[in-house]
């Protein structure tokens, strides 16, 4: 029996297919064939259904097949379950009366035990629609007016707290049990910076009452993410541009604020945009995928220290495993889809598939399995979905007609510990579709060399993973440039000193036996006069790097300009330098 089903919307309809190993229609919902299906969802924990087709939003039961509810809004765009299934959220495109009068309330809430209407609010913004409920359901909190307003046990008449700050542009509940923490955003002005604060629900009195305060400049917009265990945050600040032309996507830095206090700048080694940051289910490490392409990915723990780099490579995303010992790297959207799948527990390559035009990616909640979609309106062509062994293995995969679209795909959730964690495999699960070997792309050759043999050139050298975690009897950190550098002196001044010693053990005469030889061997050249030893010795160096050129001509590398008119000064140098020593 199938345990995790996949639905599907679009031009063909609404309807669901069994996961593996069957991948038949499923008969616990029946199709809806109408192509206006503008919105689903599933509640948290996968046994209830909702979506509009145009004509009514409808909720079922998918466990038992049973119709609950069919609600009257035909324009609904928009819908969440509340995380207990109280509640169902709607929301529609708000407008105002022909004569320019308010419209009508366009977020409704509904209690899904009588199917009455709860409470009805005016949401102009399809930005942050939805309010958003603690896990227990007791504080639900929506942002008004640059307040956010706190409900409690699902008493919408009822505004039981207020946190009001100068001008709170955005905030996020904590996941998990009570209490719960309320992250939020306040965009900087007039030369004051931006800030994000975390509080316990209720103590919201004034800065003194925060859990933590991070401020930084450098921000248009804000992206909070929670670890699953409350304790901490991370914080992607963006700018729309980035005033030093260096990247497209604007500037962004990664900040780590801790429930405790404490607080970060992520130092990411690579420059360039940050694609995605990701929190390991664990909740004591995140992956950052940063740096201009090839972009690299790190893991970090909780003290902003790189545990494991995974190199560079054609990515810009990240997705944990609902386990968290799987992390698959991908690089979709302007990238060809190539993903690295890694045991995050013993940091092992297990796979490298392509999922070429994918916009869309998801773990299913046993942690086996994967989908990847090709969606409309991101892509009208080539629309279909495939589900995936994270070994590489694709085990289904369907296209839709050429005249049809297909707009969205997606697992039914399930609740964490449904599925046990099972041992990392490494060996690709058998399938009955063929194995997808992608054609190795080949550069553009001009018809001039294309019947020449190929010379192998990069635009830059892909770095390897490195484990960056301290070993045993070795250094704590990777060092830098600069330590290492001072590393090496210390090194040579020690040996200096123990060279000096072995010298001062040995007897007179045999101390100058090597200086003597070492005189023979090495003629200094002086003339007596400084200004002409340095002309000499630079003289030297010039024709030295001469030579150099001149080898590598003759192995037949291609000069740059500037190198064949430094070859053809050699006669002039050596003319000078012959001068310049017979003057001795």
């Amino acid at each position: 029996r199938c345990l995790f089903p996949v639905a599907v919307r679009g031009s063909e309809g609404l309807y669901m297919v069994n996961g593996p190993p069957s991948f038949t229609e499923s008969t616990a919902f029946q199709r809806d064939s109408g192509k206006n299906c503008k919105a689903v969802a599933f509640s948290k924990d996968g046994s209830l259904f909702a979506w509009c087709n145009g004509e009514k939003v409808n909720v079922v039961n998918v466990t038992r097949a049973e119709l609950l509810h069919s609600f009257d809004l035909p324009k609904t765009v928009c819908l969440e379950f509340s995380p207990k299934n109280n509640v169902l959220a709607t929301w529609q495109a708000y407008a105002t009366a022909k004569d320019g009068t308010a419209g009508v309330p366009n977020l409704q809430l509904h209690d899904l035990r009588t199917g009455k209407c709860l409470k009805s609010f005016v949401q102009k913004k399809l930005q942050n629609w939805c309010p958003c409920w603690a896990d227990d359901e007791s504080i639900c909190a929506r942002n008004v007016n640059n307040e956010v307003h706190f409900f409690e046990n699902n008493n919408f008449n009822t505004i039981a707290n207020k946190l009001h700050l100068q001008k709170v542009s955005d905030f996020v509940l904590s996941p998990g049990a009570q209490p719960t923490k309320v992250a939020v955003y306040v965009p900087g002005s007039k030369g004051a910076p931006s800030f994000v604060r975390l509080y316990q629900y209720p103590n919201f009195g004034g800065p003194q009452s925060a859990l933590a305060n991070k401020s930084f400049f450098k921000a248009d917009k804000v992206t909070m993410l929670w670890n699953k265990k409350a304790t901490a945050v991370l914080v992607v600040a963006s700018t729309e541009v980035d005033k030093s032309g260096a990247s497209y996507y604007g500037e962004q830095t990664l900040h780590y604020v801790a429930a405790s206090g404490e607080s970060a700048v992520v130092q990411l080694p690579k420059s360039g945009p940050i694609y995605d940051v990701a929190w390991s289910p664990n909740s004591v490490e995140f992956c950052a995928v940063y740096g201009f392409m090839p972009a690299k990915a790190t893991v970090f723990n909780l003290k902003c220290d790189p545990v494991f780099d995974f190199g560079t490579g054609p990515r810009n995303a990240a997705y944990y495993s609902p386990h968290g010992h799987i992390l698959v790297l991908a690089g979709f959207g302007n990238l060809r889809g190539q993903m690295e799948v890694w045991d995050v527990k013993n940091y092992r390559l297990i796979s490298k598939p392509v999922a070429s035009d994918s916009t869309y990616f998801a773990w299913c909640p046993d942690g086996e399995h994967i989908v990847t979609a090709t969606c409309a309106p991101r892509l009208r062509v080539g629309n279909g979905y495939k589900i995936w062994h994270y070994t590489g293995s694709v085990l289904h995969s369907y296209e839709v007609p050429c005249d049809e679209e297909m707009w969205q795909v997606f697992w039914q959730p399930f609740l964490d510990g449904v599925f046990p964690e099972r041992a990392v495999k490494y060996q690709a699960v058998p399938s009955e579709l063929p194995r997808a070997e992608p054609r190795p792309a080949q550069a553009y050759r001009p018809p001039a060399l294309r019947n020449r043999p190929v010379t192998s050139s990069k635009l830059h050298e892909d770095e390897p993973p490195q484990n960056m975690k301290p070993q045993l009897g070795g250094i704590d950190k990777p060092l830098s440039k600069t330590a290492l550098k001072n590393q090496r002196k210390h090194e040579a001044k020690k040996a200096a000193k123990q060279e000096a010693k072995a010298d001062a053990h040995q007897g007179p005469a045999q101390v100058k036996t090597p200086q003597n030889a070492l005189q023979n061997t090495v003629p200094a050249v002086t003339t007596g006069d400084p200004e002409v030893d340095k002309k000499i010795k630079n003289l030297k160096k010039k024709l030295k790097a001469i030579e150099q050129l001149k080898e590598q001509a003759a192995a037949g590398k291609q000069l740059e300009k500037n190198q064949v008119e430094k070859i053809q000064k050699e006669a002039a140098l050596l003319k000078e330098l012959e001068d310049l020593e017979l003057g001795v």
